[in-house]
This record gives structure tokens, sequence and C-alpha cells, in this order.
């Protein structure tokens, strides 16, 4: 994995984060429920009220006077350590970084499959694909994906269009490339059925990634995902749900109808406010939603993400499926009448998509970059967003590239087929679209400790 220019890599081991997380919230519940029954330590008891241990409750004969100056017993030793100092709490920041559609089709999956071969083995490696961006993914506080994709199982050969199904290692091959986690609903949630579902989620949890938008049970689909941050002293709490506008005709299987998340404005507020009450500072949405290649959100986008701003307990919505990007605002609303960010379609991550078979703004898709305000004390926020530009290479090796990065030349790119003008055109098609937010020109660094992902099942 690349890592920013004089940083070494960061591990994401997550094993031992994801129980000490799952602890925690045991014991936050134990605590919510009313806390443990206090437990009385003191030396006497009805069968011993003396203390003395002899359990007979009987009189001891009065000392004599010569006794009565002698203690008995010696003096309780006095605890000289030093009590413990604990840090003081203090305001912090971090970064909340996520990405348009994990979309590998055929050709994208052929590239793959030639980069595991050319390492002398088989079966499928995707980072290099995407191995520019890594510094821009692993530099974040906690990095979400958006998998449109089911997973099947091993031996079970991947499928693009119309029906996709990739191999497991891309899920991998994500976790290996910084991402915290994904969501999963999509209009191709169950393009490989209940065994695609169950499929996906296992390697993902496989992977220590996180998910939201499908399920392998009831208990599951009622939970938000969450992440644990510590920071500045305090844990910070995200929680991400998601859903999708459909899935494509697909049946959602009919014993499992909790399987795949569909949007539903009034269950979405419901979930989010669920998760606040359960202790979560963060609620982020991530919706698969809107009209394919369109640059302007539609009225069923506009309609659902001012329900969520109105709603007061949702964050951010993350937008999915259009393939190219859409704007990025500030609603009234959110926290505290703070506002809520959308972002209405973050376009493609990586797919081969661009002029040749759709719009040439399938081939540019976005990179959102969220700053989480901390303070001292009070609720956390959303403070500011970002954008960045992220170009697709599909001749050259469906490499996908910082468009920071390409302009600056400040990377080695010997596959690179895309001229300063076409950069030049791309980035003139995002600037059309995004609106006001600046863009960030330069990976984020880590603030702190990666996140803990906690199990939802």
């Amino acid at each position: 994995m690349t890592s920013p220019a004089g940083d070494a890599p960061r591990s994401r081991r997550r094993g031992p984060r994801i129980l000490a997380a799952a602890a925690t919230l045991v014991a936050a519940v134990v605590v919510g429920l009313g806390g443990a029954a206090a437990v009385d330590l003191a030396a006497g008891s009805e069968a011993d009220p003396t203390g003395s241990g002899t359990g007979t409750g009987t009189t001891e004969p009065t000392p004599s006077p010569d006794e009565a100056t002698s203690p008995t017993t010696e003096p309780t030793p006095t605890d000289t350590s030093p009590t413990p100092t604990i840090p003081p709490v203090e305001p912090s920041t971090f970064t909340l970084v996520a990405a348009g559609d994990v979309l590998p089709h055929p050709t994208v999956l052929r590239f793959a499959a030639e980069a595991a071969a050319a390492e002398g083995r088989s079966g499928w490696d995707f980072s290099p694909l995407w191995a520019a961006m890594d510094p821009w993914v692993s530099g974040a506080d906690l990095a979400l994906c958006h998998l449109e994709v089911p997973l099947v199982p091993d031996g079970v050969e991947p499928s693009g269009y119309p029906l996709f199904g990739s191999p497991t290692s891309l899920a991998t091959d994500l976790a290996e490339a910084g991402w915290d986690g994904c969501s999963t609903a999509s209009n191709h949630a169950v393009d490989r059925g209940w065994t695609g579902v169950e499929t996906t989620l296992d390697a993902l949890d496989a992977a220590g990634l996180g998910h939201a938008g499908t399920a392998r049970s009831a208990e599951e689909a009622a939970q938000p995902q969450l992440y644990v941050l510590d920071r500045g002293g305090r844990t910070v709490t995200v929680a991400q749900i998601a859903a999708t506008y459909g899935t494509n005709g697909m049946p959602i299987p009919e014993d499992a109808p909790w399987s795949v998340q569909l949007i539903d404005g009034a269950d979405l507020v419901a979930r989010a406010s669920a998760a606040r009450e359960a202790g979560a500072d963060l609620v982020v949405a991530s919706i698969h939603w809107g009209t394919e290649y369109a640059d302007v959100p539609d009225a069923s986008q506009t309609a659902l993400a001012a329900q969520l701003a109105a709603s007061g307990v949702v964050d951010l919505v993350i937008g999915n499926h259009p393939h190219v990007p859409q704007r990025i605002e500030l609603l009234d609303g959110g926290p505290d009448g703070a506002g809520m960010w959308v972002a209405y379609s973050l376009g493609n991550y990586i797919s081969n998509q661009d002029a040749k078979c759709c719009r040439p703004q399938t081939g540019t898709g976005l990179l959102l970059s969220a700053q989480v305000d901390v303070p001292a004390a009070g609720p956390a926020h959303v403070s500011s967003v970002e954008w960045t530009a992220v170009p697709g290479d599909r001749v050259g090796g469906q490499r996908i590239y910082a468009l920071p990065d390409l302009e600056a030349g400040r990377i080695d790119t010997p596959l690179l087929t895309l001229s300063s003008d076409e950069l030049a055109r791309r980035r003139q098609m995002v600037l059309d679209v995004v609106g006001d937010p600046p863009e960030r020109t330069d990976p984020p660094q880590p603030t702190g400790e990666p996140p803990t992902v906690v199990p939802r099942s």
C-alpha cells in the first residue's frame, strides 16, 4: 500500500480493536439499562458482626488494662502511590473520505486478473488499479466506499453487466488500500441472489470492513454500522445507514425482505434517530438514488435530502448511482440547525465507463473529504467539505488517479494515456456541476489511530 510521502503505511489490522469496541458497547448498554448493582464490601456481616472472621457471633472476653493499651492489629499502611493523571479533553478534528461506485466491469476484472498473473498467481489483484489513490484513502481518519456489486463465492466465475459478481479478493484489496467500510445497498445488490448478499458480507467481515445497506438477518438489518474513533481524549462514534431505490426488478428473497434496505424517508429518519439515541455522535446516510447519467439531481433526490436535513438527525448524505458527479451543497436543517451536507452523486470510483460507452462525465468521479470538528465539550459536527476529481483511464490499464497529482506531475504514471488537454476537459466537467465547496489538492493526513469497526452481528 502506498503511503503519503514521509509517512509509514498505516496498519489496517483491526481484530483486537473490533473485540474491544464490542466489549465497550456491551458495557455501555449495561450502564444504559441501569448499571451494575452496588456491592457491599464492608468487613462485618450478620454472621460475623465484629469482622473478626470467627463467624460465631459470640462476645469476646474483656481485655485486661495492659492488653487494652496494646493494639491487637497492625496499623493500616498509608497508600503513597501517586494519583493517576487523566489527560485533558482537547478540541480535535478528523477527516471522513467517501468515494463513488466500485463497479468492476469485465475489463476491470481482466486487468485485475492480469495484475495477479504478473505476480505469478491466479485470481485477481485490484490493488495496482487504484494504487495512486492509496495516499488519499489511507490518509483519511475514516474512509467509506460504495460497493455497488455483490461478491461471489470462491470457485464461482465473476461477471459484469447486467448481472454483476466480483471475487472476494475485492474486499481484501479495498481494506488493504485503506478503506474502513462500504455501503452495499444498490440496484445490483441481489444480482447473485441471497448467496451474493451473504457472500459479500462474509467477505467484508473477513477483511475487517464495515458494511451498511444489506443484511444476513433481521437483527443485523436493524443495526447501523458503527465506527469508533478516539480523538482529543474523546470517543466519537460515527453511524452509517444506507438504502437503495430498488434492485433492477431482481427479487429480494421473500423470506428475507430485510436483506436489502430500500429507500423510505421516514424509516431512514427513524434509523438515524435510533442510532443517535444509542450514542452515535454523527450519522452518515449512504443513498443509492437518482437518474443515471444526469448531471442534476432529480426531484426524488432533492425531496429525500430535504426530508433528512429537516429531521435534524443526519449529518451527511453520500449519494451514488448516477455514475456522473452531481452538486454538493449545504441544506438548511441538520443537527442543531447547523445544516446538513449532501453530495448528490460522487460518480464512479472504478469502472470502465467513459465517453466510449456512455457519457464523457462517467469517466471522472469525486472523492469527498468532510472535516469533522470535535469540541472539548458538546456535539461533534461536519464543519466543511471538499472534493477531489478522480479521472479513470480505461485505455491505460483501468487505472484511477487524483487529478491534482496528475496536474502537478508528482506521481509516476507509466501507463497514463490521458493528455493534458483531456485532463483539463475532465476538470471543467466537474466544475460545471459540483457547486461551491472548494477543491482538495493534497491527500489528508491521519489525526490518530484507525477507527474501530464495530460488528453488526
